[in-house]
């Protein structure tokens, strides 16, 4: 059985985006809208799409420097991204295609030709995501992005909001050490005004809630640069021994 594709839809029009996603529900895909690049993030992170759809002109933050963070990210670089946008001038469109777009339709558009470039972008971009990459795994930890769920040893772990997002970042980069900035623009995102410090006392709230499994040793302090995702000290020294 072939699996549905995804399709975030990325536009702050409520008619149009109503219609995008008629049109593409009709064609037999799966879609979930957002009105603004905040909220994009956030779906994006949570239930990566197959295929976004996405505006120029957003409220929050233009659309191609939505584009160009997701670019940016391991995680999502790869996601295929449709730009649907009014700006029909060659420069523009040369500037989407540049920050990363896989195709630019200008609106107004034909039913025909959006579900055409569609079609061929996703067969470009091969096969549909498996439900596996949706799982994150490490060490014993298991944090599933479309059911909102961890475990750890098989034992559910409950997770704040924050804390969940962090987590999922710490996964999405194992062994790589992650400034406080660079946590508060990647789990509240850019233009968030939130203390640095504020990382640390989310960190010392996912760190509780592993504790009852023994993984919050995972969670490593970088003195004077920030945190990463590690095996503890404990897996460390039975690897180094042998058992």
């Amino acid at each position: 059985m072939t699996a549905i594709r995804k399709i975030l839809i990325v536009e702050d029009h409520k008619p149009l985006r109503s219609l995008l996603s008629f049109l593409l529900s009709n064609a037999g895909y799966e879609t979930f809208e957002t009105a603004d690049a905040m909220s994009a993030l956030d779906e994006a992170s949570r239930q990566q799409p197959d295929l976004v759809l996405l505006d120029w002109q957003l409220p929050d933050m233009e659309g191609i420097k939505l584009l160009r963070l997701w670019r940016s990210e391991e995680a999502t670089s790869r996601i295929p991204v449709i730009m649907v946008s009014g700006k029909a001038d060659e420069g523009d469109r040369v500037a989407g295609l540049k920050a990363g777009a896989d195709d630019y339709v200008t609106k107004p558009f034909g039913r025909d030709e959006l579900l055409a470039r569609v079609q061929a972008v996703l067969r470009r971009a091969g096969s549909p995501r498996h439900a596996d990459q949706d799982v994150r795994r490490f060490e014993g930890l298991c944090l599933d992005i479309r059911s909102l769920r961890v475990t750890a040893g098989e034992q559910p772990v409950h997770l704040g909001p924050i804390e969940f997002k962090m987590l999922n970042l710490f996964m999405t980069h194992p062994e790589r050490v992650l400034s406080r900035s660079q946590i508060v623009d990647r789990v509240w995102r850019v233009n968030a005004h939130v203390d640095e410090r504020t990382v640390d006392v989310h960190v010392r709230r996912l760190r509780l809630a592993l504790e009852p499994t023994g993984h919050d040793g995972c969670i490593q302090t970088v003195r004077g640069v920030g945190y990463r995702l590690s095996r503890s000290d404990e897996a460390a020294a039975l690897a180094a021994s042998g058992s």
